[in-house]
């Protein structure tokens, strides 16, 4: 009888589960509620030592999500989308964590995640049909199939500065944030990055810091969130609209539904009419509302120069130093190329009399030294260091893992140019190993916990197809994986995302192959596109009986 995805026990085979998940974020809790229902034996390894992921880990002071609370949570259970109650517009780290430990235990997840267990290494057996995954501590565990849930934004960077360990004042990475919190009250600080991280925790480090400098290589666009307490009827009349709310999700570009699709492009409209569209945008605060003012906003050149023009102005217009204006105002990347940001007083923040902006693009850091930090130009003594430095981001978390087959296969030697996978769910070579939202798919460029659903329902669906036929493996043909990969790419080469040097580009990492990542055609066209998949019979996958298992 074939060995085949059975959803229970089988210890004569040498598997230890069903289904082996690695990290438990919102994608691996998921992803054991999602399978224990089917009846597979699940479970998840997480590093850290509590449940979370991204929001376990990002604990810095102003850390808050750019996607509105209504609409960043799961829409699994319709019990607690109604009964959860968010306290603001947008939901602030503590109060995102406090969401998904409550879902851990209002549906008994951990009782499959173990915590406290980096995996280094996971192996497939072509033998055995097993994949064989370590921790640090030595341990192991088998299991027919993997879901890598270790998440986008999950694997922290230190720039590469001459003299980072001499510095013999307090240190801090944005994403490995101390539980207890930090006090910079009358202290010298210097905050290393600009970007959403630093964003968010500049102006709240500012109202306790004595000094604050802040250095700024690469200027980025930042729209206001008008972040406020939840409003009670528009609440309600969300949760009323749920169940519409979420379906209609899958047919928009990012993932939320609730946005007027544009209906013109810029230049059709005259000066006045853009002015009067973009500060509408600007007062109602958010991303994808400003994104959505007109059609061509993300493929011309002219008319993304208007949406960037009239954000510079605003920042012109808040900042009162004409220099520190000029540094601040994004001069090499059209608006919304990089992940565009939101805040909260972030460029008032520099009409503080104790704080300042340092340009590293022309007087690059030299080094880090016992006391401070010294440009080509300058040296600043400070107390404490914060690196808002960002991630590896999208590959980071999967090349930190040793991850091979016993054909020879690896995803170093797979990923060496960059990530090639079908569709952003598997990889070439590498059988029964899925990705929840990895590279070439939506994700990150979506309404996550949207894709994660879609990504997580998918597998399972792939799954039960399995165990219905009798079947033990599936793998992406390297030839729909070098079409998918070359269509995300021509995708991508259609916009003008490719201009920014961007981490969706790993531009952030020295060394790290340039290749646009995400999938930016929409969730909509994603979703048709992994829907025609299933209904041709997972076109562009192998699958077969598993292999017989040799016992001893």
């Amino acid at each position: 009888m074939p060995d085949s995805v059975q959803g229970r026990h089988s210890p004569a085979d040498g598997r230890d589960f069903d289904v082996i998940i690695v990290g438990a974020g919102l994608a691996g809790l998921y992803a054991i509620h999602r399978l224990r229902g089917l009846g597979y034996r699940v479970r998840a390894y997480e590093a850290g030592n509590g449940v979370g992921g991204t929001w376990f880990w990002n604990r810095y002071p102003g850390c808050r999500c750019d996607v509105e609370s209504l609409e960043y949570s799961y829409s699994f259970d319709p019990d607690l989308q109604q009964e959860w109650q968010w306290p603001e517009r947008y939901g602030t780290q503590p109060e995102i964590l406090k969401y998904i430990e409550h879902v851990a235990e209002r549906f008994d997840l951990l009782r499959d995640v173990q915590l406290n267990t980096r995996i280094t290494t996971a192996r497939y057996d072509e033998a055995t049909g097993l994949w064989t995954l370590a921790a640090e501590s030595g341990e192991q565990v088998r299991a027919p199939v993997c879901i890598m849930a270790a998440g986008n934004l999950s694997t922290p960077r230190l720039p590469d500065i001459p003299g980072i360990d001499r510095f013999t004042g307090a240190t801090y990475h944005t994403g490995l944030w101390p539980r207890e919190g930090v006090d910079f009250t009358g202290l010298r600080v210097g905050v290393i990055g600009t970007g959403s991280s630093g964003v968010q925790s500049i102006p709240i480090i500012a109202r306790q810091a004595g000094e604050l400098t802040v250095f700024q290589r690469t200027a980025n666009f930042s729209l206001p969130a008008r972040n406020g307490p939840m409003n009670p009827e528009t609440e309600a009349r969300h949760k009323s609209e749920y169940v519409e709310r979420r379906v209609a999700a899958y047919d928009t570009a990012f993932g939320i539904a609730g946005y007027p699709p544009p209906r013109i492009e810029a230049l059709q409209a005259n000066a006045e009419e853009r002015r009067r569209q973009y500060e509408a945008k600007w007062r109602e605060g958010g991303s994808i509302s400003f994104l959505f003012s007109y059609t061509d906003l993300l493929t011309s050149d002219a008319a993304n120069g208007t949406a960037s023009d009239f954000v510079r102005g605003k920042i012109r217009e808040i900042v009162n130093d004409p220099q520190t204006a000029k540094l601040l105002c994004p001069d090499d990347h059209p608006i919304g190329t990089k992940r565009l940001i939101l805040d909260t007083g972030y460029y008032e923040t520099y009409n503080l009399p104790h704080v300042s902006l340092v340009d590293i693009r022309t007087h690059p850091i030299e080094e880090i030294t016992e006391t401070g930090v010294r440009t080509g130009k300058a040296e600043y003594p400070l107390d404490a260091i914060v690196f808002a430095t960002g991630f590896d981001a999208m590959t980071g978390a999967m090349r930190s893992i040793d991850i091979s087959s016993s054909s020879g296969v690896t995803l170093d030697e797979q990923w060496e140019h960059g990530p090639r996978t079908y569709l952003g769910l598997m990889v070439a070579g590498l059988p029964n190993m899925f990705m929840v939202t990895g590279p070439q798919s939506p994700g990150v460029k979506s309404q996550m916990i949207l894709s994660i659903e879609m990504h997580v329902d998918w597998i399972a669906g792939c799954l039960e197809h399995m165990r219905e036929k009798g079947l033990g493996r599936i793998e992406a043909t390297e030839q729909a994986q070098e079409e998918w990969v070359t269509h995300t790419r021509e995708v991508a080469e259609a916009t003008l995302y490719p201009k920014a040097n961007s981490w969706y580009m790993g531009a952030n990492v020295p060394g790290k192959p340039r290749v646009f990542m995400p999938y930016v055609a929409g969730v909509h066209a994603y979703k048709a596109k992994c829907d025609a998949v299933v209904a041709g019979g997972y076109e562009g996958f192998v699958t077969a009986r598993a292999p017989v298992t040799v016992t001893g």
